[in-house]
This record gives structure tokens, sequence and C-alpha cells, in this order.
């Protein structure tokens, strides 16, 4: 499946019935979601910053572009990446360059690292205008994402939150995301709001059919898959480590089904 033939296909998936958007953290895990059946991926860029032995946010964007290079082509699954706050002053810049690199879709989020502050509304959504023009005119069928992250940069205010992604689907957002809401009352709130699909990040405490009433078209994980797998790995390391107990490493998995 080429480039175009994937983004068109991630954008009718916006169009059809709600889904998950699991994501790997690098081209293994991108081919055993695949395998699972599931029907787009997402980066997580707290994921792959751990596959380079650092904390969310230490990834560069050339860092992250030959990222999208090794795991889109890696995978028949639209792909959409998770570009931070765009890496620098032009987030079109970032749009460009992961299309580029095999991507089909984006995320822009509106927390500046370097000020550690929420950028203003007005500033964010000429942000993401930057990148909605630069992904209009990339030549194949990209799906840019605005996101809001009051809620998870200790600013939990629901009414900020819906105005600015009303300014982001105004701006040229194709949908909205606000990680961090907790309840399906809020993920309502949001839902009815705004006129683009909105992504929801799945948290403990919530299932995805509560999620999906509530009116979200699809759910990612960020990096709590990437999460499972280290725990898992910590865990038999330590059993390793304190007990000489070599069961823990009798895991036998279908690679052959899943890589094959």
């Amino acid at each position: 499946m080429d480039q175009r033939e994937k983004g068109e296909r991630f954008r009718a998936l916006h169009e059809a019935d709600p889904f998950l958007i699991p994501n790997p953290w690098d081209a293994g895990s991108a081919r055993v979601l695949e395998a699972l059946g599931f029907e787009a991926l997402a980066t997580t860029s707290s994921g792959f910053a751990f596959t380079l032995g650092r904390l969310d946010g230490a990834a560069t964007l050339e860092e992250v572009v030959e990222h999208v290079r090794v795991v889109a082509p890696s995978t028949s699954l639209p792909l959409s990446v998770d570009l931070e706050n765009g890496h620098g002053p032009d987030p079109g810049d970032a749009i460009r360059r992961v299309a580029e690199a095999g991507a089909v879709g984006g995320s822009i989020e509106d927390w500046d690292p370097e000020a550690s502050r929420l950028y203003d509304r007005e500033e964010a959504a000429a942000r993401v205008a930057a990148a909605a023009a630069v992904a209009r005119d990339l030549g194949v069928p990209f799906v840019l994402t605005g996101r809001a992250e009051n809620h998870i940069r200790g600013n939990p205010d629901l009414d900020d939150t819906i105005a600015r992604l009303q300014a982001y689907a105004q701006a040229g957002a194709d949908v909205v995301y606000a990680p961090g809401l907790r309840t399906a009352d809020e993920i309502r709130a949001v839902c009815q709001a705004v006129d683009r699909p909105v992504n929801v990040l799945a948290l403990p405490g919530l299932s995805s059919s509560e999620v999906f009433e509530a009116g979200a078209q699809r759910i990612s994980v960020g990096g709590a898959l990437t999460w499972v797998a280290a725990g898992a790995l910590a865990q038999a390391a330590e059993h390793l480590r304190d007990d000489g107990d070599f069961s823990v490493l009798s895991a036998r998995l279908p690679l052959g089904e899943w890589l094959g």
C-alpha cells in the first residue's frame, strides 16, 4: 500500500465507526499491533524517547524523522506522528519532513517546552494554521491533529480546553485532542462543543465503550504500551537478579505470525 492509499484509508477511518489507534514505540511493536488487527497506528513521543534512553521531550526532530522512516514502511497501516509542539518555531517544517518519511498524520500541541508554558491560545492557533497550510499542500492526504495540553500540564480548565480546541479546528486541524480528560462527562462536553473528530487518551477508570458513547472518534494510548513492556522487562530482570529464577525467561511468542 503506497502513502496515498494509507492517507486515504486514514482519513476514511475518521468518517466511519470509532476506532482504537494504539501507539507502537518501534517497528517490531508496530508489526505486532498490525498483526493483532488494529487499523491505524500513532507514534508516541515518550515511548520513542525511551528507546533512546531519554525522557519524553528529549528526542530531536531529526531523530523523530528517522524513526518514521523506519516504522512507516514496516507496516501497511497508516501512521500518525506525535510531533510534540512541532519541534521549533516552524511546525509546518515538522509536518513536511515526517510526511516525506512516510507519515499520513501528525499532531501539534500547545505546550512550549523551552519556556515551560502553554502557548497563548491565539499563538497556538497560528501554529496549528501554519501546520495545516503545509499539510494541505503535501500532495497526499494528511490528517492533522491539534492538541490542547491543559489537563496534563496542571491547568485542568475545561472551558479553556474547549476554547482552544475550537480555535485549532478553525485554524485547520482535522482532529482535536485534549489528553488527560478523565470522565465521560468531560469527554462528552468536548465532543459536543467541537465540529471535528475527537481523539481521547485511554486512562484507567474509563472503558472504550464509555469513551465512544461520549462521542469520541478515536482512542490512543500514548506511551502506556511502552510502559507495560518496560514493566514486564524490569520485573523479569529483578527475578533474575534477586532469585536466579530462569523461569521468567519462558515466554514463547508467535513471532512468525506477527512478523512473517
